[in-house]
């Protein structure tokens, strides 16, 4: 076992209620609100992450002999790998062709959150080996359950870095963040894009709002059960169309905005007296993330765009933030604005032969992203006098 923390014991908790909320929270800290007690409870107890939904809850706390929370990590075991973000269905496959049973397995992430953040959890002034421990925790957890594999998902670099010292396989991906450099307005950030791509941009926004479309940006106080009604519908309406079953509850939206309503954006889109679209945002330290998007089913040009970007860039600026995460994956995004950044994974694989045949898949993958976000960065829309 890891020096530095020799009294504290370790142990498995199936519901984050059990932990004290105010604990949980300094261990995550105030920057990512995905990772507070707040959203992960709001998770759970709207049935939207249990065991029914394939995620149980087996969270790792980390506590002294008095029972203070030194670190936790979010974990789950699953059987199955849907709303992750960090796609290992080929490696299920090939395991289950050989003859081994890939699930469960164990996932240490926010459920349907594809956002980099912290995931071991540490209390500010906590021993110096605290982490390590956590990570021997999540190890120890593993062998209990017998698990194929644990994968740590959007994790911090730090945490990743922390994890390939430990011996874990390494992964990185991809996604699409806006960066912003001290604008204090739209037109400040358009004027760093090359003539064509401000102009279309320009044109985009003014398709979006065409025939009377308004949008408002509620938060805090503004949100009401109306607001969640509606967007719950056109959540539910466009995960029907694109994925299929849809991951979160009605009651999750109402538990967040009860719970954590100041650090929420929900931008809604009217049309003739009548909401026909929204996008989520969750409110951090210095970033905005989005989330989730729906409409009524109708098609309205650019309206996706417009809510699920430009207004978050808008917002961004108004409020100083440093940056827009909207989310996995669209390459569209860099035309607008977006540059391609790294994310990272971590994973533990108990099988040998498994982790060689893993490791060598990875080893060609990173190169493969690694040329891709390369080839982008050289594609990026802003002029060339612009750093």
């Amino acid at each position: 076992m890891p020096d530095g923390t020799p009294e504290a014991s370790l142990k498995l908790v199936a519901d984050i209620t059990a932990v004290d909320a105010d604990a949980w929270d300094a261990c995550a800290g105030p920057d990512n609100p995905f990772l507070s007690h707040a959203f992960l409870a709001a998770l759970e107890q709207s049935g939207s992450a249990t065991a029914d939904a394939g995620w149980l809850p087996q969270h790792l706390v980390l506590e002294e002999p008095d029972g203070r929370l030194l670190g936790a990590v979010p974990l789950y075991l699953k059987g199955h790998s849907y709303g992750e973000y960090v796609f290992d269905h080929s490696w299920a496959r090939a395991y289950e062709q050989a003859g081994g049973h890939y699930y469960p397995k164990l996932q240490s992430a926010v459920p349907f959150t594809p956002v980099t953040g912290p995931r071991l959890l540490v209390r500010p002034g906590a021993p110096a080996g605290t982490a390590d421990l956590l990570i021997h925790g999540l190890e120890q957890a593993a062998l209990a359950h017998k698990v194929s594999s644990l994968h740590v998902t959007f994790p911090t670099e730090a945490d990743w870095s922390r994890f390939g010292e430990a011996g874990w396989l390494q992964r990185i991906g991809e996604q699409y963040h806006w960066e912003n450099d001290g604008f204090g307005s739209f037109d400040d950030f358009l004027a760093t894009l090359n003539s064509r791509r401000r102009k279309d941009i320009r044109k985009e926004r003014q398709r979006a709002v065409e025939g009377g479309i308004r949008l408002t940006v509620l938060t805090g106080d503004d949100l009401k059960p109306r607001h969640w009604d509606a967007f719950f519908r056109f959540y539910i309406n466009t995960s029907d169309r694109k994925w299929g079953d849809p991951y979160l509850t009605r009651e999750f939206f109402a538990r967040i905005g009860e719970t954590m309503a100041d650090r929420i954006a929900l931008v809604m889109a009217e049309k003739d007296g009548r909401w026909i679209a929204g996008a989520l945002n969750l409110i951090g330290t210095d970033t905005i993330y989005g989330r989730n998007w729906g409409c009524d089913g109708r098609d309205y040009p650019f309206l996706h765009f417009e809510a699920c970007y430009y207004q978050a860039i808008d917002f961004a600026i108004a409020r100083g933030l440093k940056r827009v995460e909207a989310g996995a994956q669209g390459e569209h995004k860099v035309m607008r604005g977006y540059r391609p950044v790294r994310t990272y994974s971590a994973h533990w694989i108990r099988d040998p032969g498994f982790r060689r045949a893993v490791a060598d898949f990875l080893a060609r993958e990173t190169r493969a992203v690694e040329a891709g976000i390369e080839d982008l960065a050289e594609h990026l829309p802003f002029r060339q006098d612009c750093p």
